[in-house]
């Protein structure tokens, strides 16, 4: 596979090292050849790096095994989740999860991808969650939503804007691949 095929959520080997792409852009500078410019995660690690490809460069993309499983609940620094076939539960550190954290709501579907010996690599979360608002500016009166917007703070931390009529206590639907309003629930 060309690394101008890369997509948020897959995951390659690169230098021994297994990466999750969390974003993915292709950049034709005024000058010189394109590149693919992409912020990575190594999997194990969960260290980030911005790395630049160019998009002809040949990658390996790993093999995963993808189980359903559900959200239960964290402890500390490490969050839980059932397979919802066999009810086993897995755990996986805040660490190897970065920003995906500020999705997880209880009880929300997700998606685990494995190895194929069954080592854990990554959490895949739905395109949307629903989440309540608990900090914003009070709402304006006949404000729409074309407006530039404010910032609100969601229930489990993230800060989203959102527009103007959005009020304390409204639930929302957001989009966790962008981290954006996409409306009410």
């Amino acid at each position: 596979m060309q690394a101008i095929e890369l997509k948020k959520g897959m995951i390659f080997e690169d230098g021994g090292k297994l990466m999750l792409v969390m974003a993915a852009n292709h950049h034709k500078p005024g000058k010189g050849n394109t590149v693919m410019q992409m912020d990575l995660r190594d999997v194990r690690a969960g260290s980030v790096i911005h790395k630049t490809m160019r998009p002809s460069e040949k990658i390996e993309l790993v093999e995963v095994v993808k189980k359903n499983a559900q959200y239960l609940y964290a402890e500390g620094d490490s969050y839980n989740f059932m397979d919802t076939e066999t009810y086993e539960q897995y755990a996986i550190s805040a660490d190897q999860l970065g920003d995906d954290v500020k999705y997880l709501m209880p009880n929300i579907e997700v998606i685990l991808e494995f190895t194929e010996e069954g080592e854990l690599l990554a959490v895949q979360l739905p395109s949307t969650v629903n989440m309540k608002v608990v900090e914003t500016q009070p709402g304006i009166k006949g404000a729409t939503a074309a407006s530039g917007g404010k910032p609100a703070t969601m229930e489990t931390g993230l800060v989203v804007t959102v527009p103007d009529f959005i009020n304390e206590g409204d639930e929302l639907v957001i989009n966790t691949l962008e981290g954006t309003y996409k409306g009410r629930a």
